[in-house]
């Protein structure tokens, strides 16, 4: 794809690698400046250099999502290093297994404090900036497969991404008067280096290999394959775009067809 500039930014948390990292490479490929938004520098710069380091609009940005001031700072920073705001996408998460039995309040506090309340800050930092500018916007959050419908053994993964649904409704409806859309993507099974911790984990714990392990997520998937990150890249792509302009406090699964509303 040839990349021709569009003149707008777009920042990705969890831009260092897996989902975050293709649609970083996507939405750069779509003519964004990307801002590559991650805990881990030294993955975030290695993406930022593959797409032509700052000359060729790409910068990396350290951040931690469950610290709200950390989420302003990084937007802050994209704005000034790239010339402007336009799409933040909310990508950043994990998804550890959690047992009913084995949930504790500590377990409770870490995952929301990254998959929920960081989508929180980043709405806020991103509708504080469009604000500045006097422009709207596109704010994208990652929700889930796994927040349309529970799935075994990730009770609190299901649980954040439920919330995270719930959340971008209700801000749709409260942002639409700034011209700013809100809307999640939601992936199935995605090839990526958390799902294979969790396959694995999943496995472990039953006492079993590793493929019974990919197998309790990837049964029933339509068209019969594992998604690509690059899947999931596209759909962001579409939500980051023009095309998408007349839909907000939506949540579009991108599963292979695996949950069917």
């Amino acid at each position: 794809m040839a990349r021709t500039e569009n003149g707008k930014v777009a920042l990705i948390t969890g831009g260092g690698q897996g989902i975050g990292q293709a649609i970083a490479e996507r939405l750069h490929a779509d003519g964004f400046k990307v801002a590559i938004a991650d805990m881990n520098m030294d993955t975030a710069n290695k993406v930022a250099e593959g797409l032509g380091g700052k000359d060729g609009g790409a910068i990396a940005i350290k951040v931690n999502v469950a610290d709200r001031d950390s989420v302003f700072a990084a937007v802050d920073q994209a704005r000034n290093e790239l010339g402007g705001f336009d799409v933040i996408v909310n990508n950043a998460g994990i998804a550890p297994t959690s047992p009913i039995e084995d949930i504790t309040p500590e377990s409770i506090e870490k995952l929301f404090s990254i998959n929920f309340n960081g989508v929180v800050w980043g709405v806020q930092a991103a509708v504080k900036a469009f604000k500045e500018l006097g422009h709207g916007g596109k704010i994208i959050s990652a929700a889930s497969q796994a927040g349309h419908i529970g799935n075994p053994g990730i009770g609190l993964y299901s649980a954040t991404k439920f919330a995270v649904r719930g959340f971008t409704q209700t801000a749709a409806r409260d942002l639409a008067p700034l011209g700013i859309t809100v809307n999640t993507y939601a992936p199935g099974i995605v090839r990526t280096p958390l799902m294979e911790e969790l396959a694995v984990k999943t496995a472990n714990d039953a006492g079993k290999p590793t493929e019974w392990g990919w197998e309790q997520y990837t049964h029933g998937i339509t068209l019969g394959r594992v998604s690509e990150s690059a899947d999931v890249g596209n759909v962001v792509s579409f939500l980051s775009g023009k095309d998408s302009d007349y839909i907000t406090g939506q949540s579009i699964i991108v599963d292979g067809g695996m949950v069917f509303n």
